[in-house]
């Protein structure tokens, strides 16, 4: 676990322990594009905002080939300590198999409060190393996952996209996955349920949406996909933390 976080900065991931049922209601049902390699594609930016203000930007890339997936970001965040501005930059980069089995993770936050971590999940047990400039040693240690586990890092959106594309790899409107959130070193469940569509309101225009609901125990994680599987919103309300993709 990354020590001393900033409590004025909510997680995204941190808040999923052991999973929870959704809400279940019925709407009208759009039809979503079938994942394939090729639509896994996918680049773009995340606005991120916390009670309605400002926080960060995400700015995304996820490109698929044959033999791989991988998944990286250049995420900046600014917060409020003490009566001064923070900046934290954070660079995660994710390497899965076609079948989204992860091999590699590797993140990296400069500026405050800077770290390194990677876990390497290629064999069992997957073993993470996390480096702290104040430490002189590293903390290692190993742990026992699934070969499909879920991987949804702190403070990482585009981790929901891939967390989407999953979802999509099958016609069940709710299903089971386990999970682990690399800064935490925390493995768990969770369970992700299509609940139905939605018009919603993104940069002034009204879009109809798929709903899908991640359950958590703490508290409940509202996406927004559109029919060609792209991850427009996420929100977690009990937290007023919140991630609108940015129309190019």
């Amino acid at each position: 676990m990354i020590c001393k976080r900033f409590i004025s900065i909510v997680l995204f991931a941190g808040i999923l322990m052991m999973g929870a049922g959704a809400t279940n209601f019925c709407l009208a049902q759009i039809v979503p594009t079938t994942t394939t390699g090729a639509d896994l594609n996918d680049q773009g930016s995340f606005a991120i905002s916390f009670g309605g203000h400002p926080l960060g930007t995400e700015k995304f890339n996820i490109r698929s080939s044959p033999n791989k997936i991988e998944a990286d970001a250049e995420i900046e965040l600014k917060t409020d300590q003490g009566g001064q501005t923070v900046d934290l930059k954070t660079n995660p980069r994710l390497i899965l198999t076609p079948q989204f089995e992860p091999q590699t993770y590797e993140v990296s936050r400069k500026g405050a409060q800077p770290f390194h971590l990677e876990v390497d999940f290629r064999a069992s047990p997957a073993k993470s190393r996390l480096r702290l400039p104040t430490s002189k040693q590293d903390d290692e240690r190993d742990f026992v996952l699934p070969k499909d586990v879920v991987i949804l890092d702190d403070n990482v959106v585009h981790h929901y996209q891939l967390l989407v594309d999953r979802f999509a790899l099958k016609p069940e409107k709710k299903q089971a996955f386990k999970a682990y959130i690399p800064q935490e070193a925390m493995p768990g469940d969770l369970i992700v349920e299509e609940v139905g569509t939605e018009e919603v309101e993104l940069a002034g225009q009204k879009e109809t949406l798929r709903h899908l609901i991640v359950g958590a125990d703490l508290a409940q994680i509202d996406l927004w996909v559109d029919a060609q599987n792209h991850l427009q919103r996420v929100l977690i309300p009990a937290m007023q933390l919140e991630a609108i993709r940015v129309k190019q």
